[in-house]
């Protein structure tokens, strides 16, 4: 019985990631579309023939930066997620454009836009946790309202 392989990363491809996602992110903080302006991008994998790439990145968030202890996270809404599609799908030729003037590579890659997933996954734990602590607060106190000792 054969163990299945897991694709190599070889340490070119690291870097090819590594510089293609560097130069993105400068271009993309040089840009003055507004629904780009809180745009981050997370990573970058290209494919090993050079001829395309994907983009990962974390779309911005509209909610306040402080939040009550037991309140959820409010992901970003539809309609912004689909303009920060929408505005990086229209940035895309520009993007690659810098891309080529500043890296020299075979191929040129075909950019795609992901949201990546890893910011949404983690914002869940974090909700959870916030969640359990909310929970244990309420707990305590109700333990602390039910002993003898307080009557």
């Amino acid at each position: 019985m054969t163990a299945r392989r897991q694709p190599r990363r070889f340490p070119r491809m690291l870097r090819v990631n590594e510089l293609v996602h560097e130069t993105l992110a400068d271009e993309l903080e040089r840009m003055s579309d507004p629904r780009l302006e809180l745009v981050t991008i997370t990573g970058v994998d290209v494919s090993p023939d050079l001829r395309h790439a994907t983009v990962y990145y974390a779309p911005p968030r509209l909610r306040p930066t402080r939040r009550r202890r037991h309140e959820p996270a409010q992901p970003a809404d539809a309609p912004t997620r689909d303009s920060t599609q929408a505005a990086l799908r229209a940035a895309a030729p520009h993007l690659r454009a810098a891309l080529g003037r500043q890296v020299r590579m075979k191929y040129l890659p075909e950019l795609r836009f992901r949201e990546d997933p890893a910011i949404a996954q983690g914002e869940r734990v974090d909700d959870i946790i916030r969640n359990l602590h909310a929970h244990e607060g309420v707990v305590s106190w109700l333990d602390q309202a039910q002993d003898p000792e307080n009557l």
